[in-house]
């Protein structure tokens, strides 16, 4: 009856993701839609400064690398490079500053497989509050980015805040084995000829499983919706997407 009660618990936080998708889409239903399939692999590194000197204990670091595809998983499109610093206030919260390189092909509707490149850069200041629970652990990431765009000779500064909310459920027929759960809503502030208008910028919402090795080592693997709004709100992208993640603590 306990394990019902769980599943029947994370289910609904699916469904709750889901359904935010979905009013979204509908809310934009008389816009065109352009729908792919394609694969984001990820690889995540991070641990305390400790290694480096005891006295930095509470100290932390982030080291991320992505590469995505699209067009039916034949196209590389985009990579990324995440690189973060970050303090620990208690065993639960952790604040970070970091830098992010995205390299990625111009996004041209329908047919941006012969598009130039361009490379992103931002900075950040990231909060992470992980909070136990008797059903698993919910993480909150809170990200302020400011995104350096060059496209078309055109240089822009965007502001894109990024809210996370990530569910985590370990299964008692195997504790290795955990049902994940996230979804991240990302919004322009301001509006840019680089950057689009301000608004509704995507959302992701991704469920699968997760395996951890050991306290150290972790992959999950599952399928990731991500609707993308372009420029000037009226031609959105929904990507299907498998998506691969490999986790190092240290």
């Amino acid at each position: 009856m306990m394990i019902k009660k769980k599943m029947k618990w994370v289910g609904g936080l699916v469904t709750l993701s889901s359904a935010a998708l979905m009013l979204s889409t509908d809310a934009m239903a008389a816009d065109d839609l352009f729908e792919d399939a394609g694969s984001w692999l990820q690889v995540i590194g991070e641990g305390s400064l400790k290694v480096i000197d005891p006295k930095l204990e509470k100290g932390r670091v982030w080291l991320e690398t992505q590469s995505r595809f699209d067009r039916d998983w034949g196209h590389w499109y985009q990579g990324m490079v995440r690189t973060a610093v970050g303090y620990s206030l208690s065993d639960r919260a952790t604040i970070w500053a970091g830098y992010t390189w995205l390299p990625t092909q111009n996004m041209k509707f329908d047919k941006n497989i012969n598009g130039s490149y361009v490379s992103q850069q931002d900075l950040w200041p990231a909060f992470r509050y992980t909070l136990p629970t008797s059903l698993g652990t919910i993480t909150f990431r809170t990200m302020f980015e400011t995104n350096f765009l060059e496209n078309n000779n055109s240089s822009d500064v965007r502001f894109r805040p990024r809210q996370m909310i990530r569910f985590m459920h370990p299964l008692q027929v195997e504790p290795h084995l955990s049902l994940i759960a996230w979804d991240e809503f990302f919004i322009r502030l301001n509006t840019t000829v680089a950057g689009g208008q301000a608004g509704f910028d995507q959302n992701r919402a991704f469920a699968g499983l997760g395996w951890s090795f050991n306290k150290n080592a972790r992959t999950e693997l599952g399928y990731m919706n991500q609707y993308l709004d372009d420029a000037t709100h009226t031609n959105n992208t929904m990507h299907h997407l498998i998506m691969g993640s490999v986790f190092i603590n240290f």
